[in-house]
């Protein structure tokens, strides 16, 4: 990781950063133009156009110029990501399968699956709230002094969420086929869970199937173990380019506001372990230990989905029985995911605060409210943060384009989040299993 932040920082200075300032220079240029266009009449904004092209000709030839120089570091990490990927499917297929076929208990699992729901709710409540009560101690949008994004600035976010029905009928695959192809974590445990049952109820004839199914599962994280020998490469790469990009100097700018966030999110790990800590006392601190891996992975990629094989592999090891864990931590990448939803709360209400937008009280209740169900839509959307922001600021008279000055910096921030959101699952699994009567006192090494 380090020697990644050090590749990178050099990159930046010898020739990243500079193309990086050239393609915010001419993106500047082609918003004022586009301003100058509309305020024009529609003879005169004819002229800016050949203008417009010409900027949007530069940028792409130092967008190209740039992938080009991180294209070594990036692949290290876009190969990595696509292997754990290609696993994640047929892991949570298999495992969830096994463990439901095992219990043959339609009440246990749907116990099990109520608790779980109980707790995500629970636990994503604390988040939006510490999110919104710790951004009015910092005040961090106050604190930055910049150039306000143009009004009608192309955020390049879709500003729209599933709504209720989408969301609902999108759980349920049309063909499973295709949602193991994408990854569609929720319609494989739908999918999982019928077949499961279906094969418990074969009794003596699915023994056979389930055999084989639990072999496979373990084949899955045979290969995690391979897979995880190539991490510290996805490390130094994913590192490297987002340093090359961002450069050291973007602290400067943003210190106060991602100092803020990654204190908030210190206290939201606290809380996290403090509940962890009620649930199986000392041990939490050995939870910590079993998981530092898939942490530091999902923090260096910014990918929580990264870290999952680990995940589910360390949290059986630490004593989590696999029918749980292989049931509960699916369900909370979709449901669970507490350091984005901090980060909802947080970054809308910074927003406002940039544009002079103070919230009362129960506006912002009503944001908490309205970001608590809408969330839960939009959950494995690449960039999903970002997406409901956009899409929950317009209803407060908050400028969208306001996003445009956190997007610059939003690795750093998904770093973060991606980090609290192993941890948020991992503690809800153990809870779960603790509330089953199922946690093993005695962890395998």
């Amino acid at each position: 990781m380090f020697l990644g932040i050090f590749t990178g920082y050099l990159l930046n200075i010898s020739k990243v950063g500079a193309i990086v300032r050239n393609i915010d220079d001419t993106e500047q240029n082609i918003q004022v133009l586009l301003k100058d266009s509309a305020a024009s009449d529609s003879l005169g904004a004819l002229a800016f156009h050949p203008k417009i092209a010409a900027f949007k000709k530069s940028k792409a030839l130092f967008e190209k110029e740039k992938n080009s120089a991180l294209l070594f570091y990036q692949m290290l990490s876009t190969i990595f990501l696509r292997l754990i990927k290609m696993i994640i499917a047929p892991l949570v297929f298999c495992i969830l399968i096994v463990g439901i076929a095992k219990l043959g208990d339609v009440k246990q699992v749907g116990r099990i699956g109520g608790k779980a729901l109980g707790w995500f709710v629970f636990a994503s409540l604390i988040s939006l709230f510490l999110g919104m009560l710790l951004v009015n101690v910092f005040h961090p949008g106050k604190l930055i002094k910049m150039e306000k994004p143009a009004m009608g600035a192309e955020t390049g976010i879709r500003a729209s969420a599933m709504n209720a029905q989408d969301f609902i009928t999108h759980i349920f695959p049309e063909n499973i086929f295709d949602a193991l192809a994408k990854n569609e974590i929720l319609q494989i445990v739908i999918f999982a869970v019928l077949f499961g049952f279906a094969l418990a109820a074969l009794k003596e004839k699915g023994k056979n199937l389930v055999s084989a199914l639990d072999t496979a599962a373990h084949v899955m994280l045979k290969i995690t173990s391979y897979i995880m020998y190539v991490a510290p490469l996805a490390v130094f790469g994913a590192m490297a380019a987002a340093v090359a990009v961002l450069g050291i100097n973007v602290l400067n700018k943003f210190a106060v506001y991602i100092l803020s966030f990654y204190a908030s999110l210190g206290l939201l790990w606290g809380v996290l372990l403090f509940f962890g800590f009620l649930a199986v006392g000392k041990r939490v601190i050995s939870l910590l230990r079993h998981i530092r891996q898939p942490i530091i992975l999902a923090f260096s990629t910014s990918s929580s989905e990264a870290a999952m094989p680990k995940t589910i592999e360390q949290l059986n090891r630490f004593g989590c029985p696999e029918n749980i864990t292989g049931f509960v931590l699916p369900l909370g990448y979709s449901f669970n995911l507490d350091g984005s939803m901090m980060y909802m709360t947080f970054a809308s209400i910074s927003i406002g605060h940039i544009y002079g937008i103070d919230l009362s009280f129960q506006q912002q209740l009503s944001m908490l409210l309205m970001l608590m169900v809408t969330s839960k839509g939009i959950a494995g959307v690449p960039r999903a943060s970002l997406v409901v922001i956009t899409a929950m600021l317009g209803n407060f008279g908050i400028p969208t384009e306001g996003i445009l000055l956190f997007i610059g910096i939003d690795q750093i921030l998904d770093m973060g989040r991606s980090a609290t959101n192993v941890v948020g699952n991992a503690v809800a699994t153990v809870i779960v299993s603790k509330w089953e009567g199922a946690f093993k006192t005695e962890s395998k090494h």
